[in-house]
């Protein structure tokens, strides 16, 4: 709907309806700096209401087939699929991303969400043993547990969100979703496909609204069981702290600081182009992007070389604009965070190759306020230094040398974080020897970003939580039950 000035003013979605809020945001569009929709400010009041709006449809719709609730998921994922362009559109002006890239990776991924959970509730089986000598016979059943909280972010707003909803509702749950305050519109669109795909009022829920108003009222609430997140760390830290006194099932996804690993037999014609991919994707807001690319110290010059060549062909261009390779990052306070980097990196003594500061951006005059900037490479930098360890979550890689196998893997793990790694190497037994000692949740060899959704994603230490995928998020959007039966 329209609002202040013409400008786009989202509702809250409880119950079925679309609701006003009583205060509102303003909402930046990343290519030019300029205000343009309004998202509602909500609080503990429109939580309280969603939580009784979720709560009423509890009943009916856990109680539905899996078959019926499957029926529902597969007319969602039609009715997103119908709707991509304008999605695809939406998203990237919102985010700031490519159009190409919300065409190509954003909205047909949360299609296939729906699409995937509405095939993968269906197959799920439980177990049962047998002691005759007893007379006994155990089964387990699972239920849904009830509310599930899920709050997902502004990198890949629809996408992230699809992948909470979908297997949260095949379960049989209701939800209360928290899309970031950043990126909301996507998630609003969404909500008017609702009832046409036959979700009943209440199951979905949408709130709209700031990590300190509305999401620590929805994770404090005792009627909220399970929380899905996917964020920051200190975030993360922050809904432990609230969640505890509830005891509640908790799922968080939490970035990393992943490495690459190029080993002197990799192949880099496939591996250069690969590797820009991995850096500077979505502008590096990726929680997956590379930001540490070891390389063997025999083939580092070439390597640096061919790298710093592809990575300057790699298009800064406006959202809209099909030849693009990357857009413009999300806000103004995340652009001065990530160029804080590299001036540490600077005062720290490390090279600055190629981007920031080093190269110039040519933009439109409308598009001279926007939160664009060049990928960028860093050298000669420590593994002490703060672009080595912490996540910067922008366009923003850097490339030391190695000597042996095991000194890298040492490298490699020396971070606080276990998301993803990427080996590149030609040798058989090498990949499968690495790749078993990388402190990684998912580890990629001789490519990048290609996903199996069956099998678990998620990280270790400081990355997070548990784990989401077909049987994954079953088991956590579920409580199982073993029943004894003597006979």
């Amino acid at each position: 709907m329209a609002g202040r000035g013409g400008l786009l003013m989202l509702e809250n979605f409880i119950g079925g309806k679309f609701l006003p809020c009583s205060s509102y945001l303003d909402s930046y569009d990343p290519s030019t700096g300029e205000v343009y929709c309004h998202v509602p400010d909500s609080g503990e009041e429109e939580v309280e209401a969603a939580v009784e709006a979720a709560r009423a449809a509890f009943p009916g719709w856990s109680s539905r087939s899996p078959q019926e609730r499957s029926q529902v998921l597969q007319r969602l994922a039609d009715l997103l699929e119908q709707s991509l362009e304008e999605l695809a559109q939406a998203e990237s002006r919102d985010q700031g991303k490519t159009i190409t890239l919300a065409r190509t990776m954003d909205i047909p991924r949360a299609v296939q969400n729906f699409r995937f959970f509405a095939s993968s509730t269906l197959h799920q089986t439980s177990e049962c043993t047998q002691m005759d000598h007893l007379g006994c016979l155990h089964y387990t059943v699972r239920a849904p547990v009830g509310i599930a909280a899920l709050i997902s972010p502004w990198n890949l707003p629809l996408y992230l969100l699809t992948w909470k909803i979908a297997p949260a509702i095949a379960a049989g749950n209701t939800v209360i979703a928290k899309p970031s305050e950043l990126t909301s519109v996507t998630a609003w669109m969404m909500c008017g496909l609702l009832e046409k795909a036959g979700v009943p009022p209440g199951v979905v829920n949408v709130v709209f609204g700031t990590g300190p108003r509305v999401g620590e009222a929805l994770v404090s609430h005792p009627d909220v069981p399970l929380i899905s997140f996917t964020g920051s760390q200190p975030t993360a830290e922050r809904i432990t702290q609230l969640s505890a006194p509830h005891c509640k099932k908790l799922s968080l996804e939490l970035g990393g600081k992943n490495p690459a690993i190029v080993f002197e037999d990799a192949n880099l014609d496939e591996c250069i182009p690969t590797t820009v991919r991995s850096s500077f994707a979505n502008q590096g807001e990726i929680c997956l992007c590379t930001s540490r690319i070891f390389v063997q110290r025999s083939i580092y010059s070439e390597f640096l070389k061919r790298f710093l060549e592809a990575t300057r062909k790699w298009k800064v261009g406006i959202p809209s604009d099909p030849s693009a390779d990357m857009g413009a990052l999300i806000s103004k306070a995340h652009l001065e965070k990530v160029r804080s980097y590299i001036k540490k990196a600077r005062l720290e003594g490390a090279q600055i190759l190629c981007g920031e500061g080093v190269d110039k951006l040519n933009l439109p005059p409308r598009n001279q306020a926007g939160y664009f900037m060049l990928p960028t490479v860093i050298t000669d930098v420590k593994d002490e230094s703060c672009c080595m360890k912490e996540e910067i979550f922008g366009p923003v890689t850097c490339v030391v040398p190695f000597d042996s196998e095991e000194e890298v893997i040492q490298r490699a793990n020396g971070v606080k974080y276990g998301l993803a790694a990427t080996v590149w190497s030609g040798n058989v037994g090498r990949v499968h020897r690495v790749a078993k000692r990388l402190q990684s949740g998912l580890v990629w060899t001789n490519c990048w970003l290609i996903r199996e959704l069956n099998l678990p994603f998620g990280g270790m230490k400081s990355s997070g939580v548990g784990r989401e995928g077909a049987r994954d998020s079953y088991e956590f959007f579920t409580e199982v039950k073993t029943i004894t039966v003597k006979h």
